[in-house]
């Protein structure tokens, strides 16, 4: 395991508290001594991880070496907690994020408090390196692709078969192809990492989803 992926569990271990907190408090600051950690990507779960480091890949960065860790923080409401370990009061580290439409509340709130700036709406928070997802990576993703690529994808992961049978289902009968597939995805932690990742790999560098193109370029 690479230092900057120890240094980002080591900070996901601290921000969550307990009895483990205070030696995950001393390794991560111990990390950030040692280490050339610049920036912190905080994004909302591993699936978000997984689509901004394999884009990051794709364009031929290599993020550890850059000094950049892609934070999951388990949750969008976790983000003020996980800025005062990392932002202006606590580690001082450049930011960056990415949260879901529905989440950008949480977003806007939490940097104001942590003093990020004091973005107002969507585009001051862009400026400061934060980026919103309509609805939801996922949702971005589909329709950047659209389904019949998505649905290439599936079959390629060995999920078609899986995917027609998740149609038949009553409550997904009558809802249009795309969102067949973002519920598909979605229904576990695991797939939807292992979607985020293929789906990056599927782009064509034109269809590259906005939020994800906006954060690539800010870090």
């Amino acid at each position: 395991m690479d230092t900057m992926t120890r240094f980002g569990l080591t900070v996901v271990e601290w921000a969550a508290g307990g009895t483990g907190a205070a030696a995950a408090e001393a390794a991560a600051r111990e990390l950030a001594a040692a280490t050339h950690v610049k920036t912190a990507v905080l994004v909302e779960g591993t699936s978000d991880q997984a689509a901004v480091e394999a884009l990051a890949v794709r364009r031929g960065r290599d993020l550890a070496a850059e000094g950049t860790v892609v934070v999951p923080l388990g949750g969008a409401m976790s983000i003020g907690r996980f800025l005062s370990l990392v932002g202006p009061e606590g580690l001082d580290l450049a930011l960056a994020g990415l949260c879901d439409e529905a989440e950008e509340g949480y977003f806007l709130r939490a940097l104001d408090r942590a003093g990020v700036g004091s973005p107002r709406d969507r585009t001051q928070m862009e400026t400061l390196g934060f980026h919103v997802c309509v609805a939801d990576l996922e949702e971005e993703l589909i329709r950047s692709l659209g389904t019949d690529a998505v649905r290439e994808v599936a079959a390629e992961l060995g999920e078609a078969r899986s995917f027609r049978i998740f149609q038949k289902q009553p409550a997904q009968r009558e809802r249009p192809v795309d969102r067949q597939l973002r519920r598909f995805i979605g229904t576990h932690s695991g797939r939807k990492s292992q979607y985020a990742h293929a789906l990056v790999d599927a782009l064509e560098p034109h269809q590259v989803p906005r939020p994800l193109d906006g954060l690539l370029a800010h870090i």
